[in-house]
């Protein structure tokens, strides 16, 4: 948990100059089998499909960042590429070529270990085909996640479509969410559960695994 806040390092961990000399500029979270509550809308696996059904060619390797830092056990071989990016992993033999239902599979997968998808955005994301990178991000070792909790940059390169809500009513405390939430929204402060809204970035982490589906995700 304590890699979630800010000002939190690692001994082996990114710098604030690595950061700032990065090409990253924008990117944005993808909620995976999550619904957002409004005009029967579902931002899931279906809008991850309908980028990567447009790709003449899908790929995945291993994921830098986690090899590179080891901080966590999630899966690593998910990293997914498409189209020339995919097509020059593969040829440079650091990816494999691999189907559509196996790149969902990886989705699945990943979201059930508490990664984020987080595709670099070169126009709106619900444009099909203007993506062709999606990291599945840890916020203890990735590039992009690990460094704006840390050093408090989320605001200035996350962007996403949803925020987290929770039925009081329906909420027992229980404090699953506040171990899923991989920005620090959720705390649990003298045995209440505490949101800061200014910290969640619509993951649907927390959603899929509410246990009394107390949580729910609705549009910034």
């Amino acid at each position: 948990m304590a890699h979630k806040k800010q000002g939190y390092r690692f001994e082996n961990d990114w710098t604030l100059e690595d950061f700032e000399n990065s090409y990253i500029k924008k990117a944005i979270t993808v909620p995976v089998n999550v619904k957002i509550e409004v005009e029967h809308r579902v931002l899931n696996l279906d809008n991850i499909k309908q980028i990567l059904s447009k790709a003449r060619t899908i790929s995945a390797m291993d994921c830098s960042c986690r090899v590179k830092f080891g901080h966590c056990d999630a899966p690593v071989d998910v990293c997914v590429d498409m189209n020339e990016t995919a097509e020059r992993n593969i040829r440079n033999g650091v990816a494999r070529e691999i189907t559509l239902d196996e790149a969902l599979d990886i989705f699945e997968k990943t979201h059930e270990a508490g990664l984020i998808p987080t595709a670099l955005e070169q126009g709106e994301f619900y444009e099909p085909g203007v993506i062709n990178s999606i990291c599945n991000c840890c916020s203890c070792c990735c590039t992009i996640l690990a460094r704006v909790v840390r050093f408090g940059l989320a605001h200035h390169v996350l962007t996403s479509k949803a925020i987290s809500v929770t039925d009081t009513s329906d909420c027992t405390e229980c404090g699953v969410c506040v171990e899923r939430c991989p920005f620090g929204a959720k705390e649990m402060v003298d045995g209440s559960l505490a949101f800061n809204p200014e910290l969640c970035f619509g993951c649907g982490l927390c959603v899929s695994t509410c246990p009394t589906n107390a949580i729910a995700l609705i549009p910034k």
